[in-house]
């Protein structure tokens, strides 16, 4: 079972080490754009500053393929090259029908035990040198490409409509529980269906006049990858150069507020890192709905500190889910391994 899991782990690794260039060119690009244009009550406006929308727009390409890429690397690592087609069909349908990175790590692995399972078939001898080329790849990429579509898409789409009406009757409720709930949620996926569910649920919460649930969202969507970014700078000795690398990539891009910053170090060890940044952020939601925090920007990080009322409670959420972020996965990490002495 340990063996099965060590394996699983390497498989992330692999396709995390190819995602992070895609992360880190995306997120800098975006950051950039966002930077240098004014910041309006309904976000950044670039209606007059093309060059910055054709860099945000280059961002964001980079952006979306992050799940393509993720999974196909994945997929690759467990059945080679003919892993790569479906792993690619896999991750991208799983960015389309708003699967997140999660679902584009389900693909990877699913896309990779397929074609393995493809390749032990017995097959007659002429068909052997077209089946790496042309059958494995059609084949595991129609499987792949229904299983996506057809059977992970429809459970999600629900749940995301069911998670939409609960946020809706809790608006009127306990406010810290609903801050808690929030917070968790823009970290859990970073920036997958989940997230997205708490984010639009906020950004039309301001349209009707309340902004405190942006004000909450905005604190948490940066925590994840601040967190990340210091916990790599707090204790250098636990991380990988690589890793230190990718902490580097997440605070610049937890600064401008984009949560993705924290895939890198979610996608290679979901079970220590997931909890850490969901219980980081929502302590960030839950001081900044209790400190009254409103954000009339349908976005968050430091970056959009111009457009947050009671920005001092603002900074000081931030600060907080991060610390508690990055002292987690530190703690975490540590009783994994022992420390290699200075």
């Amino acid at each position: 079972m340990k063996e099965s899991l060590l394996k699983i782990k390497t498989y992330l690794l692999s396709g995390v080490s190819f995602a992070i260039p895609f992360i880190a060119c995306g997120g800098i690009l975006i950051a950039a754009a966002i930077t240098f244009v004014p910041m309006t009550s309904h976000g950044p406006d670039f209606s007059q500053h093309p060059t910055m929308a054709l860099i945000l727009s280059i961002g964001t390409t980079a952006f979306k393929l992050v799940p393509a890429v993720l999974a196909g690397y994945i997929a690759h690592a467990m059945a080679s090259r003919p892993g790569l087609v479906p792993g690619f069909v896999g991750g991208f349908l799983a960015s389309e029908i708003k699967a997140g990175f999660l679902g584009a790590i389900v693909a990877g692995l699913l896309a990779g035990w397929l074609v393995n399972l493809i390749k032990r078939a017995k097959v007659p001898v002429w068909l052997k040198p077209i089946m790496p080329i042309l059958v494995i790849p059609i084949l595991s990429s129609l499987v792949i490409g229904i299983l996506m579509l057809k059977v992970i898409g429809v459970p999600i789409a629900g749940f995301m409509i069911a998670m939409q009406h609960a946020l809706e009757t809790m608006s009127t409720g306990n406010a810290v529980l609903l801050g808690c709930l929030l917070g968790g949620m823009i970290a859990f996926d970073m920036g997958g269906p989940v997230n997205k569910v708490a984010y639009g649920f906020a950004s039309a919460m301001i349209a009707q006049g309340n902004i405190m649930i942006m004000g909450a969202v905005a604190a948490a969507i940066c925590t994840p990858p601040l967190g990340m970014g210091l916990a790599t700078v707090l204790k250098r000795r636990l991380w990988s150069e690589e890793e230190r690398e990718a902490g580097k990539a997440a605070l610049a891009m937890g600064c401008i507020g984009i949560t993705e910053g924290a895939i890198p170090f979610a996608a290679s060890d979901p079970l220590r890192v997931i909890p850490c940044i969901v219980g980081g952020s929502a302590v960030a939601s839950t001081i900044a709905m209790l400190g009254h925090v409103g954000d009339h920007a349908p976005h968050g990080g430091p970056i959009v500190l111009p457009a947050v009322d009671h920005r001092l409670m603002y900074v000081v959420a931030i600060f907080a889910g991060t610390i508690v972020t990055a002292l987690a996965i530190n703690l975490l990490k540590s009783r994994q391994a022992k420390e290699p002495s200075a």
